[in-house]
């Protein structure tokens, strides 16, 4: 996230923040090619081209009152809703001081999204069903039947549940959207509001059948099942 201030939050759009950071990029770097710089709606990305990597820079208009919080846009509709990428950073730090297998199982996650294409399936979000997971069933129990859970709650649930956490207090807004996940440092924010009707099936389904691919790698205790969930160069170390 690319913090922004002395900008008036009532007369910005994402369009104009954009195109704010887009011209400072092009300052930042006098010598990389225009091409490189790309204006889409969520985001200005910087392409490397020796790395391959591509960073796209999220605009959030820098809260004046609270430290670290800020409105960012959203990307369908232009409304603003309010976040603090700061205090969202701490809390998953705080999972992982109470859980030192929490890192390891959000990249074992991330690890099967990506393999399997869930792209509705987002790094945060992800990261927050863990969360919820980790409060609910604690930490005990081998990292595989940790993972397994994980497929399990969201193939059980079907992603119908409202999460929420501690640090939401008591929560007083309504939500209408397919998949409720609140962010815990802001309760009226939803962070899976985009997150489609399609998409959460498709999403269910994939954890269903991982369950079984993961429950059969379990019981098989083989290697070469588990490639089946995390691609072909996956391996275990002891």
């Amino acid at each position: 996230m690319f913090y922004i201030s002395g900008r008036d939050v009532t007369k910005e759009t994402l369009d104009t923040l954009n195109q704010a950071i887009y011209d400072v990029l092009i300052d930042v770097y006098p010598n990389k090619s225009v091409e490189d710089f790309e204006i889409q709606r969520k985001a200005a990305t910087v392409s490397f081209v020796g790395s391959g990597l591509s960073v796209d820079i999220v605009p959030v208009i820098e809260d004046p009152v609270r430290s670290g919080y800020g409105w960012q846009f959203d990307i369908h509709d232009g409304t603003t809703v309010q976040t603090c990428a700061p205090c969202q950073i701490k809390f998953v730090r705080d999972r992982k001081d109470v859980d030192t297998d929490f890192r390891t199982l959000v990249r074992l996650a991330k690890k099967w999204r990506n393999y399997v294409a869930l792209k509705p399936f987002k790094s945060f979000t992800i990261e927050l069903v863990m969360a919820h997971v980790l409060a609910t069933n604690g930490r005990d129990g081998s990292i595989e039947k940790r993972f397994r859970d994980f497929l399990l709650y969201i193939a059980q649930s079907r992603l119908k549940e409202v999460i929420s956490f501690p640090e939401n207090g008591t929560v007083t807004s309504n939500f209408t959207d397919v998949v409720v996940i609140l962010d815990p440092v802001c309760s009226s924010n939803n962070v899976a509001s985009r997150i489609s009707e399609a998409e959460r099936l498709e999403i269910v389904s994939a954890a269903e059948a991982a369950w079984e691919v993961a429950n059969h790698a379990s019981t098989e205790d083989d290697v070469n099942i588990w490639k089946e969930l995390f691609g072909p160069r996956f391996k275990v170390e002891e």
